[in-house]
């Protein structure tokens, strides 16, 4: 392992559980050790098959991980379908169009319910895939607390409300992680080092082109090059759809060049240049150098915030359900059976 099992021992019972006490069950890293000992390497055959083809898919599921935690905690409720019951949280404006690698979570799914029947929670696959994606991309790999169990509903007016957008000011983003209980100074500049790999869409980043903050110019903290380039590729008025690299270094790739495009104000998304050229913002400012000089120190750091991120508000014990499919709750995969499944 990349780190020791007592570096990260202390966060695995730091779980935050909705309603509060430890009552109802915690994650523990040992939880399938019976009941499916292969999770991970199931999930981590699928990506590394996916990968053969889709060389974005591991910060795709990773952002998954992200966009689930961040609204009412790491309960799948972003994998949730529209039904009768249920305003589904992909609609929402931070996951439209753009959240992307649900048909990857199926299959997994499919895989796991194939070889441990009702076992393996889909917030718990999502966890998994997250840390798996960024070892096969190079990055750390930590010991992952599991152990959550599947909500029944989902809210895409708190997906809308909690989920940062790519133009947040770095006030705004501080605010944006202290909302989830996250630390809003090394939690959310080591998360965003999660931006070392993946692409996006020249919709997340144009206004930074052309008429930033309705200034009718640039972003001036753009470095010119990287300007030019950009403008070349996403034209005014263009396809919002293309896409680039969020690092340009190195894309496919888990490491801390991330902090060093921002140090030469080579960050794609406004929220990736905050957390360097904002005046004043010397802790963030020094965290991102500290970062891009010590790529051990960003590993440790991020893998400190996984782990927190991944603790927030989990379902366990016997609340919510392990789903049959994770698009859909059990209820309403059952029929007029479904108190057979609904406890599951």
């Amino acid at each position: 392992m990349y780190l020791s099992k007592g570096i990260v021992a202390a966060f695995f019972f730091v779980v935050f559980l909705r309603g509060g006490p430890l009552a109802h069950g915690q994650l523990t890293p040992t939880f399938y050790d019976q009941t499916c000992p292969n999770v991970s390497s199931i999930i981590r055959n699928v990506i590394a098959q996916e990968l053969a083809s889709d060389a974005r898919i591991g910060a795709s599921l990773i952002r998954l991980h992200f966009h689930d935690c961040f609204v009412n905690g790491c309960d799948a409720s972003l994998l949730l379908n529209n039904s009768d019951t249920i305003v589904s949280e992909k609609e929402a404006r931070g996951n439209i169009n753009s959240a992307r690698g649900f048909d990857v979570v199926d299959r997994m799914k499919t895989l796991l319910e194939s070889a441990c029947p009702a076992t393996v929670s889909c917030a718990d696959i999502l966890t998994i895939a997250a840390e798996e994606s960024v070892v096969l991309a190079g990055g750390p790999n930590w010991t992952v607390p599991l152990g959550r169990r599947d909500s029944t509903t989902a809210s895409q007016d708190a997906a809308n409300a909690f989920l940062p957008a790519p133009f947040l000011t770095l006030a705004q983003l501080r605010e944006s992680f202290t909302n989830v209980s996250l630390n809003n100074n090394s939690d959310l500049v080591a998360l965003s080092g999660a931006h070392t790999f993946g692409r996006a869409k020249c919709s997340t980043f144009d206004f930074r082109l052309y008429n930033f903050s309705g200034s009718g110019a640039p972003d001036p903290s753009l470095d010119p090059i990287f300007l030019a380039a950009l403008q070349e590729l996403c034209p005014q008025g263009g396809d919002g759809n293309v896409t680039t690299d969020l690092d340009l270094t190195t894309p496919d790739v888990f490491d801390s060049n991330y902090y060093s495009n921002l140090q030469a104000n080579r960050g794609l998304l406004q929220t990736d240049q905050e957390l360097f050229s904002t005046v004043g913002a010397d802790d963030i400012i020094a965290l991102v150098n500290t970062f891009s000089a010590n790529q051990t120190a960003f590993f440790e750091s991020f893998v400190e915030s996984m782990i927190r991120m991944g603790n927030l508000s989990p379902l366990t014990g016997t609340e919510g359900e392990i789903r049959l499919n994770c698009s859909v709750v059990n209820a309403n995969l059952a029929g007029p059976d479904s108190s057979l499944v609904s406890s599951i």
